[in-house]
């Protein structure tokens, strides 16, 4: 708490009212809940008079944040920082690659992850080509954001790099020995995974999920008898955002906060022993 003087402090020169945060500016404009002087500068208006920064900023302190049906945190100025994050990265390592050998050193396949397993995560942020690119960063922000503020910050993480590593660790079991040399890349487990997840919480609260669904059926078809598409990648981050997503958004109110830490660590720990018992 901050000890606020009773009264209005004189100007010593002058005798007026001085602000409180600035002694060389004279205001005869009083905060309604401290009673100290405010300059223009330092007033906030209020539904009576108006307030200094100070009281305006000791009350928001107090106020608890709205969140979500899922524990989002709601804030009118919030903006999609992951969401954002994540394209960014996604952009800056594409055009990394005109200059440098990103491809070479973060591409992922079966043969090379036995041997540098963190190639299984960022092979999530590179891409084969501008088309590929532009549709995982448009399903991404198209996506994303809600995501984001539904299920709040860190879960949004957890979900976009737990359904990318779900993606590269189903390529792993399911892919043929004979093509284990063969470079997978691209976002699409993690989009995938969000495809899921966002159905679960659209039937969680009570909207259509019918679209989703529908986008979902058709990119599935679409990874089948496409030839050079992942199948195995997308079915990954399917199923890992799914169980996510049913985990995050049916957990008891009470529970959720400890319920989604040992949910994510758990699916972690599967995936690793996963990918350890495959290259076993």
């Amino acid at each position: 708490m901050t000890n606020y003087p009773s009264a209005p402090q004189p100007n010593a020169g002058t005798g007026a009212p001085t602000c409180a945060r600035h002694p060389d500016r004279v205001s005869y404009v009083n905060c309604q809940r401290c009673g100290r002087p405010a300059c223009p500068e330092c007033q906030r208006p209020a539904a009576v008079g108006v307030h200094c920064v100070d009281c305006v900023r000791e009350a928001n302190r107090s106020v608890r944040p709205q969140r979500t049906v899922l524990g989002g945190r709601v804030s009118a100025s919030s903006r999609p920082v992951v969401t954002m994050t994540f394209i960014g990265i996604c952009a800056v390592m594409f055009l990394a690659d005109y200059v440098a050998p990103v491809y070479q050193l973060f591409v992922f396949s079966p043969a090379i992850g036995e041997y540098q397993p963190w190639r299984m995560l960022t092979s999530a942020f590179l891409h084969a080509g501008w088309l590929h690119l532009l549709v995982n960063m448009y399903a991404l922000w198209i996506v994303g954001p809600f995501l984001e503020q539904m299920l709040g910050r860190w879960r949004f993480v957890a979900l976009w790099l737990l359904s990318a590593l779900g993606g590269s660790v189903a390529v792993v079991l399911l892919t043929d020995p004979d093509y284990w040399t063969t470079p997978v890349v691209g976002a699409s487990g993690a989009v995938f995974g969000m495809f899921a997840a966002i159905a679960v919480v659209l039937r969680r609260t009570g909207r259509d999920a019918r679209q989703i669904l529908v986008v979902i059926a058709i990119n599935v078809v679409f990874s089948l008898i496409v030839a050079r598409i992942s199948w195995q990648g997308h079915l990954g981050g399917l199923m890992v955002g799914a169980a996510l997503g049913f985990l995050f958004a049916y957990l008891p109110t009470e529970r959720r906060t400890t319920g989604a830490v040992v949910g994510v660590s758990g699916t972690a720990v599967v995936l690793v022993g996963l990918t350890l018992l495959a290259y076993a």
